[in-house]
């Protein structure tokens, strides 16, 4: 088999508008997650009738708040692209993240990359010529459609097999 690696194409880039789709379907989702949050969270509160724990929440304010929702978002970006490559957007859209040679990137970089999603108008920056976002750019990863690069990357090693001999 050739050593030959295979690189992303532009061409298999998810468009512009898959990438919005993503995005709604992707607040909305989480959105949802911490509605189901706070709905556990005050039953919770109701089953141990903690007027301590209530109290707690009441005085955490602001900040306490902003942590949980910045929790919970890490959280919803490190695992779903973590373990499957996709947010619930991109199983939707029928996308899927894979780093230049089509493969899932490691969690430090799905780490990463979820961090500079907190850049302000990150969300909007794939709107630019080349369809990537700051939080793709500046992790070298790539958001394509999942069939074609299957597709591409079958291609890709059926094609190196040219010209090899076979061996049994």
């Amino acid at each position: 088999m050739s050593n030959s690696t295979y690189i992303i194409d532009d061409k298999l880039l998810a468009s512009n508008g898959s990438r919005f789709l993503n995005y709604i379907l992707d607040l909305f989702a989480f959105l949802i997650i911490f509605f189901l949050f706070c709905i556990a969270l005050g039953i919770f509160i109701g089953l141990l009738g903690g007027t301590s724990l209530s109290s707690w929440i009441s005085d955490m304010g602001e900040l306490g708040w902003n942590l949980i929702v910045f929790t919970l978002f890490i959280s919803y970006y490190i695992l779903l692209e973590g373990f499957f490559g996709r947010s619930i957007g991109k199983f939707i859209t029928g996308t899927i993240l894979v780093d230049e040679n089509g493969q899932k990137p490691s969690f430090g970089t799905i780490f990463k990359r979820t961090l500079c999603r907190l850049i302000p108008f990150d969300a909007f920056s794939f709107l630019g010529s080349d369809g990537r976002g700051w939080h793709d750019t500046l992790s070298d990863t790539y958001v394509v459609n999942k069939k074609a690069l299957a597709e591409e990357i079958k291609t890709f090693h059926e094609f190196s097999l040219i010209g090899n001999e076979e061996t049994n």
